[in-house]
């Protein structure tokens, strides 16, 4: 199998599980090299690959709104290279394109939990790249005969997410807090929101169950179908943690067009594949708190 974006937080968690199931061999790209290279068919030709997870992509909201022509150029002209590579080497394979439950943009609160046939509202470049590439995917399977399979995972978190990232972001004020390097304060955005949370290494198994199961040009939710208040998961941290904080609202974290609340309809992955999340909510922030108390610690 290759595996595209190995370097980033879910890439790193497939290649550990499948260090741990043995299900495939992962082969990667050359560290820093750009998924849109013309080199591109020449180093299919010699990993030639059985299957292909394509996580390589330009990921951050704020980012894309900076620099929206480099997220295209990335998110959906690589996407579209890595395509007519694996055309020109006889890929005979299925290919995973990894998407992003960020897609549905503005869901309204009478379509939840949003299932893949609700209309697709982005609302930031990004999301726009990644409709975009789900696209060419689909026009691919049905026109060039790639068997392409999309997968739109949403909030996915654990061990060894970027801090940029909300939960992330509150396991490490909190390791700081432990470690007595900060004081007893956790800057937070809006608490009352609720999202679909899922632990990145049961999303790391849906991927692969897709690979196995998941059909030929057909889209997936993959998600844990719970609905999560942001600021409940705030609590179970600090309860794991053991300590007081005092959360103060930072105006700099706070969006105007925060999507209110998310919950995906993860039926059609489950009927498909078998696939479910299984990983509970307190382990996953334990085993975050703890990555991230070991890293405060080598600060």
């Amino acid at each position: 199998m290759l595996l595209t974006g190995h370097r980033g937080f879910a890439g790193q968690s497939i290649l550990s599980h499948l260090r741990d199931t043995g299900a495939w061999r992962a082969a990667t790209l050359p560290d820093k090299f750009d998924i849109r290279s013309p080199e591109l068919t020449s180093v299919l030709r010699a990993i030639r690959p059985d299957a292909v997870l394509h996580l390589a992509a330009l990921s951050s909201v704020a980012g894309s709104f900076r620099d929206p022509d480099e997220f295209f150029s990335v998110n959906f002209h690589g996407t579209w290279n890595l395509l007519k590579a694996l055309r020109d080497t006889g890929f005979g394979g299925r290919l995973i394109y990894v998407s992003s439950g960020d897609c549905y943009g503005a869901i309204a609160e009478s379509t939840l939990p949003v299932g893949e046939c609700v209309p697709l509202k982005p609302r930031n470049p990004y999301a726009v790249t990644k409709v975009a590439a789900e696209a060419l995917c689909y026009q691919w399977s049905q026109t060039e005969k790639i068997d392409a399979v999309i997968a739109r995972p949403f909030n996915h978190i654990g061990p060894g997410q970027d801090e940029r990232f909300v939960i992330a972001s509150f396991a490490r004020q909190i390791a700081r807090i432990l470690a007595g390097a900060a004081p007893p304060q956790l800057r937070c955005g809006d608490l009352t929101v609720t999202r679909d949370f899922t632990d990145v290494r049961d999303v790391a198994g849906a991927y692969l169950a897709l690979l196995r199961a998941g059909r030929t040009g057909e889209v997936y939710n993959i998600g844990s179908g719970r609905e999560t208040r942001v600021g409940d998961v705030l609590a179970m941290l600090i309860e794991i943690a053991g300590i007081e904080v005092e959360p103060s609202t930072d105006p700099r974290m706070l969006r105007a067009d925060e999507q209110r609340r998310v919950v995906a309809d993860v039926a059609k992955i489950e009927k498909h594949t078998g696939w479910r999340a299984n990983i509970p909510m307190h382990r996953t922030l334990t085993d975050t708190l703890e990555y991230w108390k070991a890293k405060v610690a080598n600060e």
